[in-house]
């Protein structure tokens, strides 16, 4: 048996085995001293400028969540706090598949990309890294309000169809982040990899619905500001957790906009800073414009679009009748009448359901090659089958042991031998099984069959069209495979010294050894690792703290050097410097 890669806890246990897949351990030990250094440095930054400019939930909720300034934050120690909350988190490698991410929300599980970001992207990495999540996500999920938007968005978006399009552009950003991370990769894979994903963008075509609430979710749960256009407040994660966008943002550069449904029709680029933001007046509102959304999609419009749209995405999907018999497959034509469908035909496993349940003898055991169903009305009958009552169904002949014909509006036919009926529990009839049953089109056969029974589903309309199975129990929804992983390579023996280094002043700081030089360790750092900076911004921190003048002096005029030769590292080092200044010299 497999060893669960993760700490379970009641909300944990709830999670279906087809999103578990996806969950990894997050192997805490692998951090290593400067993956630490990057987490306090930028968590640092992001407080101190963060208490000024994020949403009134951000600092409070970094105290209910456990998050720590000092230590990236343990899994298991964080769904202790979360799931006082109601809520938790679980370690995933980088991107996983928009439906699943959504799903995870819709069950109150916050998806953690456990890995983070090299140093040298710690302004920003297109990458999910734990910064992103723990220090963005996590933080604001502690205010109610936003986090039962966050469940809802989930629900909503986990049903949202998508286009075959949508999962290559997946595919691309995945390959992006992984390369971008990766210690080495050429500059010019990166450049190919970053076009791809500009030219797989430019011929999108029309915009899946997955596509469109995913925009909704980036200038939201991502990107969202808070608040009046004048003096907006930071929420979404992808600020909070970049440092050098979350004071951009804040800038006249950066268009605000009043949020609205347009944001849905807004795209949006991975790979540079946002051009415009939209500000929403408060968190109820992120919930009514979600809901406006859910208007528009085939899970609360159905009919003939509905159906297209699942065929057109080629992956599992439900529809749902009239009568709340569910269908779920994939979805293989449609026959139309007057802008209404009135025959669908699935391919492959197919499995029928009630209220989410699948029915009793009708799973994919069953329909193992697809189920076909007349749906509507019957011609010059406007008394709808669902509709009938047992009186009415014998007058019309629908009785067991009758050998009849039903003639559908479309030039539907059905004729056969009625065997039985399925009903719901409040007697309304969901299934007519026939045996030697044809189907035909205008006279064309589109279904026989001599052995065996056939079941035809009860409905005059398709009320519901969503992405996914109606019951996930009637499929086996455990094949994901990541097209690749994120790479590490083997560490360099100058970068395991330099991590040594980190080690020691972390010991020192945090009392474990208080016996270490830091000005050897800055003498080693300046002879063996000139064009670090982050290890000298700490020493300078302690040397402040404890009033060593001198050391601080030496330190800062290193600093200037690595500036010098590295300018574009100056204003990360000056930020440092800053916060250290604003803590103890001014002080």
């Amino acid at each position: 048996m497999k060893e669960q890669a993760y700490e379970s806890n009641p909300i944990l246990d709830k999670l279906p085995k087809h999103l578990r897949q996806y969950i990894k351990p997050q192997n805490y030990d692998e951090y290593s001293p400067i993956d630490q250094a990057v987490w306090r440095y930028v968590m640092r930054k992001n407080v101190d400028y963060l208490s000024k400019v994020a949403h009134e939930s951000y600092v409070e909720g970094l105290k209910k969540t456990g998050i720590s300034i000092d230590h990236i934050p343990n899994m298991y120690g964080m769904n202790r706090i979360l799931k006082e909350i109601g809520w938790a988190a679980v370690a995933v490698d980088g991107f996983i598949p928009p439906a699943a991410f959504m799903e995870f929300q819709a069950y109150n599980v916050l998806v953690i990309a456990s890995d983070i970001r090299q140093l040298e992207n710690i302004e920003y990495t297109p990458a999910p890294d734990i910064i992103h999540e723990g220090a963005g996500h996590a933080p604001i999920i502690a205010n109610p309000e936003y986090a039962e938007y966050l469940r809802r968005f989930g629900e909503i978006g986990s049903k949202a169809i998508s286009s075959a399009k949508d999962h290559e552009l997946y595919e691309a950003v995945r390959h992006l982040s992984i390369i971008k991370e990766a210690d080495g990769t050429p500059h010019k894979e990166i450049e190919e990899a970053e076009r791809h994903i500009e030219e797989l963008q430019q011929n999108m075509g029309e915009p899946s619905e997955m596509a469109l609430i995913r925009n909704l979710h980036w200038w939201t749960v991502e990107y969202g500001l808070i608040g009046s256009i004048n003096n907006p407040k930071i929420y979404g994660a992808g600020l909070l957790s970049s440092i050098g966008e979350s004071s951009w943002c804040m800038t006249d550069k950066v268009k605000k906009i009043p949020y609205s449904l347009e944001a849905a029709h807004t795209e949006f680029d991975i790979t540079k800073p946002q051009p415009q933001l939209f500000v929403t007046p408060d968190f109820a509102f992120l919930s009514q414009v979600l809901e406006d959304f859910a208007d528009t999609m085939a899970l609360r419009r159905g009919g003939l679009d509905g159906i297209q749209k699942l065929i057109d995405s080629k992956e599992l999907g439900t529809i749902e009748l009239s009568t709340g018999l569910q269908i779920s497959g994939n979805f293989e034509k449609v026959i139309a009448h007057n802008g209404k469908p009135v025959y669908v035909q699935t391919t492959g496993p197919t499995a029928l359901a009630y209220r989410e349940k699948e029915l009793i003898g009708h799973g994919i055991e069953k329909h193992t090659d697809g189920f076909g169903t007349p749906i509507g009305k019957l011609k010059g009958i406007n008394l709808a089958i669902e509709d009938m009552g047992p009186r009415d169904l014998k007058a019309y002949n629908i009785y067991e042991g009758e050998t009849i014909t039903l003639e559908f509006e479309g030039d539907i036919k059905i004729s056969g031998k009625i065997i039985t009926g399925t009903r719901n529990l409040q007697g309304k009839i969901l299934l007519i099984t026939f045996e030697n049953c044809k189907v035909t089109h205008g006279g064309k056969v589109i279904f026989e069959s001599n052995t065996g029974t056939y079941s035809m589903a009860v409905g005059q309309e398709v009320i519901s069209a969503f992405h996914g199975p109606a019951d996930v129990g009637s499929f086996n929804l455990v094949t994901h495979e990541l097209s690749e992983t994120t790479i590490k390579k083997p560490k360099t023996k100058e970068r395991l010294r330099l991590e040594t280094l980190y080690q020691r002043i972390r010991e020192w700081r945090e009392g474990v050894d208080t016996t270490i030089s830091r000005r050897k360790v800055f003498q080693e750092l300046k002879e063996k690792h000139p064009n670090d900076w982050l290890l000298s911004v700490e020493l300078y921190e302690l040397a402040c703290k404890d009033g060593n003048k001198e050391l601080a002096r030496n330190i800062i005029q290193h600093l200037e050097t690595v500036k010098q030769h590295n300018p574009k590292v100056g204003h990360l080092i000056d930020d440092g410097i800053a916060l250290v200044d604003n803590e103890f010299v001014k002080a």
